[in-house]
Order: C-alpha cells, then sequence, then structure tokens
C-alpha cells in the first residue's frame, strides 16, 4: 500500500448531474404539451348562426362557476358548438334543444383544444381528434373519450352546474 491520499473530486456529483439534465427535459416535455396560444380567441365558435359575440366567455373565472351564464342557448349552432377556452369546456347542440359539454382537455396527454371545425374538435399536440356532439374519439392517438361537463339550461341561458 501507498500512503498517497486520494482528493475527493470538487463540482457536481455524476448523479446530480444525471438529475439536472434529465429534469430539464422533463421540463422541456411538459411545456411543449402544455403551452396553449396565448394569441388566440378566448372563445371560438363554428357552424351556422355566426353572429354571437363573444362577451359571454370572460364572464365566468373559473370552471364550475355555476352563477355566470356561460352562454345564451342562441350562441350554439345546431350541429356543432362553441368552445370557453378559460373554463376548458365545449358546449354543443347535437340536435335542436339539445345540448352537452364536454371538458377541451385532450384526454391522451391533457393538451389545452382550441381548435374546432364543425363538430370535431382536435388536439394541436399530437393530432387527436374527438366529435363534440358525444365526446367520441374521432382520431388516435387519444383512445379515451372527452370528459363530459354538467351544464344546466334555464330559458336561453346556459350555465356550467
Amino acid at each position: 500500500m501507498t500512503s498517497e491520499s486520494v482528493q475527493p473530486m470538487s463540482g457536481p456529483s455524476r448523479r446530480a448531474l444525471v438529475a439536472a439534465v434529465g429534469a430539464a427535459g422533463l421540463t422541456v416535455a411538459l411545456t411543449a404539451c402544455g403551452s396553449g396560444d396565448e394569441a388566440s380567441d378566448p372563445s371560438t365558435e363554428q357552424g351556422a348562426g355566426g353572429g354571437a359575440t363573444n362577451e359571454e366567455s370572460g364572464s365566468s373565472t373559473g370552471a364550475g362557476a355555476g352563477d355566470a351564464a356561460l352562454a345564451k342557448t342562441t350562441d350554439i349552432p345546431v350541429g356543432s358548438g362553441k368552445i370557453f377556452k378559460d373554463e376548458k369546456v365545449v358546449v354543443s347542440q347535437p340536435t335542436a334543444g339539445e345540448y352537452k359539454a364536454f371538458s377541451t382537455v385532450c384526454t391522451h396527454r391533457d393538451c389545452p383544444m382550441v381548435d374546432l371545425k364543425d363538430d370535431i374538435i382536435s388536439c394541436t399536440c399530437h393530432g387527436s381528434q374527438f366529435s363534440i356532439l358525444d365526446g367520441s374519439v374521432k382520431k388516435d392517438p387519444a383512445v379515451k373519450p372527452l370528459e363530459p361537463k354538467q351544464i344546466t339550461v334555464n330559458g336561453d341561458s346556459i350555465t356550467l352546474a
């Protein structure tokens, strides 16, 4: 045996370095899946009867507010719907007088969805597509339908229940 002493390494350990690189990669991945289009309108509407305003999309400060009207029944086109970005909900009217609501959070990777054409809402993260009339998956990679949301129709007013 020799009497040489071993000097400890200065700086971060290999374990700390690997953990830091992994955390940075996870942050980048989550940011890519979780970012929304901040420049887009807070609500999107499609289909016939496009004369409605977007003023009611800001009237409720959070999902389930319950007291504030989300929309008027005349704002929701038959066979299509309207997205309420702040509330993360889409309200549809499959047939005249029948209203349904679903979450606008993709069931594949929890990305927010704001792209609505006719009765299909699309996820811009990975391309999943859903019917807003019944919540069903129309295009993979998602396999679970949209989460239904409770709404109340009272006269011509639609509110989140």
